[in-house]
């Protein structure tokens, strides 16, 4: 016997549709995104880095003269087009290695699409923007980890310290 074996079905499917409903209805502002650092297409990579460390974000925003999204660069860039290909950061503009007019939500999209943006496409960060396509924010699978850690806090809270999720036959699901 296991410890899930007196589960009732019923709460389980109960707890489901509170998620899937949170999904669907919450909004993006859910997920506390951040404010993003945004810089101009001819910015170095090295000046890039140098504000991402500093504010341990995982990316950049690229914004035109009047402030409007035009790119993003993430530290999976700084990987795959400038450290894996053996360019200089100091000498690359953002303009040679970042992604052009990338995809955007706003913070009144639904957290599905957060979602999806990044199960389906593959994004770590997807920009947030205004009506205007000016940047107001970053939401990230960290963000999103976050929130549906907070749709249950008592089964992720209550774990107990150590290699449990190695062992997930373990667990107290209580």
């Amino acid at each position: 016997m296991s410890d899930f074996d007196d589960i009732d079905a019923g709460t389980v499917e109960g707890e489901l549709a509170e998620i899937r409903g949170a999904l669907f209805n919450d909004t993006i502002t859910m997920l506390g995104p951040a404010e993003p650092i945004c810089l101009r297409e001819t910015a170095t990579v090295a000046e890039a880095i140098e504000r991402m460390l500093a504010r341990r974000q995982a990316g950049v925003l690229v914004v035109d003269a009047e402030g409007r999204l035009i790119g993003i660069f993430t530290e999976r860039d700084v990987l795959m087009r400038v450290a894996g290909r053996g360019r200089d950061a100091r000498q690359t503009r953002l303009a040679e290695v970042m992604t052009r007019d990338p995809e955007a939500l706003g913070v009144n999209d639904r957290v599905a699409y957060a979602v999806h943006s990044m199960s389906v496409a593959g994004y770590r960060t997807v920009p947030l923007v205004d009506a205007d396509r000016k940047p107001i924010g970053v939401a990230t699978v960290n963000d999103v980890i976050r929130w549906l850690a907070g749709l249950f806090p008592e089964a992720v809270l209550n774990l107990p310290p150590g290699d449990v999720l190695k062992r997930p036959h373990q667990m107290d699901a209580g």
